[in-house]
């Protein structure tokens, strides 16, 4: 009779079952809100520029469109905004994850004088907003002969706080007797931080590769403010010239900004598995 009742399923307690139920009802709720904005963009770009903003909202065009998406390569210079963007945001991507990796490497793992300080005035730098150096950054850059050029740019972005923030919150992670033996080994410290750290920080640069990738790609205000020229222009730039001085066509702007959320939308698909691995542990001290 025991066993018989050990065998038996656990019943789910009734309170439970509703508590979980409505969590997964306000999940899906709040999901469908955000997907919203995205399923009337890829809507739009099927549709005519007549029926873009008609109510009731016809979600499936009876006569999808088609052709919108290829209008917009012939009606502004979208394929010179992509390699624009890609190179600023593959160039900025590596930088930042180099020197990110770097400095959380020397912040967690190796003693010098001063070095809690350094890293807390460092880090502190988050919270000052990017409008009130924007004015002495842009005279410094114009000083250097760096305005109206794409390397201006990712030298500016090249570091960040908030990457080295989290790096080493998961560098602190990683047991300092896996490096004592390898210093013993006769490892050096940058063989250290390329055959040891870095490999085993892949959720790590996961996150930091998808953030620095989503908002240098998505980045509107400082190319605007730095590029003047039309062939440095990048992907944002670009689909900014959607909206001319007499009217605006909404439905190539949508298909234009469907085809632009692409690349972003591949890159999280092949990091997604790193990326919440690392947002799960970035913030655990071992």
């Amino acid at each position: 009779m025991t066993n018989i009742e050990h065998m038996a399923p656990r019943r789910i307690v009734p309170s439970k079952a509703i508590g979980r139920t409505l969590l997964y009802i306000a999940l899906i709720a709040g999901c469908a809100v955000m997907l919203l904005p995205f399923v009337w963009m890829i809507s739009s770009s099927l549709k005519t520029e007549s029926d873009v903003f008609t109510f009731p909202i016809q979600w499936i065009p009876s006569v999808p469109r088609w052709k919108n998406y290829q209008l917009i390569w012939e009606k502004v210079p979208l394929l010179n905004g992509f390699k624009n963007s890609a190179i600023l945001t593959v160039c900025t991507m590596v930088l930042q994850i180099t020197t990110s990796s770097l400095a959380a490497y020397a912040f967690a793992k190796l003693e010098f004088r001063g070095r809690n300080f350094l890293f807390l005035a460092y880090v502190t730098t988050i919270a000052i907003p990017w409008q009130v150096y924007m004015v002495p950054q842009y005279i410094m850059m114009a000083s250097w002969h760096l305005t109206d050029s794409l390397t201006g740019i990712v030298i500016m972005h090249a570091f960040t706080a908030f990457g080295v923030f989290m790096m080493r919150q998961f560098y602190m992670g990683i047991p300092n007797e896996l490096l004592e033996a390898a210093r013993i080994d006769g490892m050096s410290e940058a063989g250290i931080w390329i055959r040891i750290m870095v490999p085993l920080s892949k959720p790590a640069v996961a996150t930091l590769a998808i953030t620095s990738f989503v908002f240098e790609w998505n980045d509107f205000m400082g190319p605007r403010i730095y590029l003047s020229s039309t062939s440095k222009q990048t992907l944002q730039l670009v689909l900014r010239l959607f909206n001319t001085q007499y009217s605006s066509n909404y439905a190539q702007m949508m298909a234009a900004a469907t085809v632009a959320l692409i690349p972003v939308f591949i890159m999280f698909v092949f990091l997604q598995r790193y990326f919440v691995q690392g947002v799960a542990t970035s913030g655990l001290k071992g």
